[in-house]
């Protein structure tokens, strides 16, 4: 057991435990926020528009004797277009690899339709799963109260335990981990200890540009805009040569993202850069391209660059 002390001299020694843990959620509901306070560090990207998160993110991260292995995944909704049918199914497959599952609810949004979804999907399944009401800081106790039972009452659902959390003050976090940490099974760890997630350095350069693109245009881009990662040259000084291409779907669109006299392009890479800077401490030579391809969420390769099936 975890923290038995031995009946013979010497160490305690607490028994390795390691497990995925899927988090899912309806758009916005702060997955990624939570994601990236739990790890420490961003391995997510974060924005106000919707379905930022497009494919599976691995965020890793130890507590005590545990390590967790986090799934965050994009928002579950109705899906309407090719992309956001390649971005359910990333969802739910992440689930499917999990060991455990957590339900992030925005306590503030409530039950909305895309959340009703999911719990009756949830509630076909058997694996236990962890309610995490989020952004408790903006709704009152009764309220949350109140939304907690309302989920509790869904029939079928084999909820675990419920939590209440603010992940972007990181109120509840802390227990949070460890209940996770409690319920995942024994076994030797999945991941290096200083590694904080599987994603690529390449994959998460373009993910860090599209990030800034989404927060500097975020009512004027559309949502079909895509950052790509053409080039990583390593340079002799220690530092690192990046070039991207942003991918959108009309000429107009090139404008808005380039701006008047290049400056919104720049502010962008500005931005981009000083973040990719301090995540991969060193100097890094940022060089951002817009390109006009239409029909790009018609194109399999740019699923496969995603990780996303493209017949989903």
């Amino acid at each position: 057991m975890i923290g038995e002390r031995s009946h013979t001299a010497g160490p305690v020694t607490v028994p390795r435990r390691c497990g995925l843990v899927a988090v899912l959620g309806a758009p916005n509901v702060g997955k990624s926020t939570l994601v990236n306070h739990l790890v420490g560090a961003k391995v997510s990207i974060v924005s106000p528009k919707v379905q930022t998160t497009r494919t599976r993110v691995l965020g890793i991260f130890i507590h005590e004797a545990c390590q967790i292995v986090l799934i965050d995944t994009p928002g579950i909704f109705l899906p309407r277009r090719r992309l956001d049918r390649a971005m359910v199914a990333a969802a739910w497959r992440g689930a499917e690899d999990a060991d455990r599952i957590m339900l992030l609810v925005d306590a503030f949004r409530g039950v909305d339709e895309d959340t009703r979804k999911i719990v009756e999907r949830l509630a076909q399944q058997t694996r236990p799963v962890l309610l995490v009401l989020n952004k408790v800081d903006l709704v009152s106790k009764p309220s949350l109260l109140n939304l907690a039972a309302e989920l509790a009452e869904v029939p079928g659902v084999p909820w675990s335990a419920t939590f209440m959390i603010s992940a972007t003050t990181g109120d509840g976090v802390d227990e949070l981990a460890a209940s996770i940490a409690a319920e995942l099974p024994e076994g030797p760890w999945l991941f290096p200890e200083d590694q904080l997630s599987d994603m690529p350095e390449r994959l998460l350069a373009a993910e860090i540009t599209r990030e800034k693109l989404y927060l500097q245009l975020h009512q004027e881009l559309p949502y079909a805009a895509t950052v790509e990662t053409e080039s990583w040259t390593e340079k002799d000084d220690g530092s690192v040569r990046i070039d991207q291409v942003v991918y959108v779907q009309r000429q107009g669109h090139k404008r808005i993202v380039i701006g008047a006299g290049g400056r919104q392009i720049r502010g962008i890479g500005e931005a981009a850069r000083h973040e990719l800077e301090t995540l991969l401490e060193r100097r890094v030579h940022l060089f951002l391209f817009v390109k006009v391809r239409e029909h790009w969420v018609e194109d399999p390769e740019r699923y496969r660059a995603l990780g996303l099936t493209f017949d989903a």
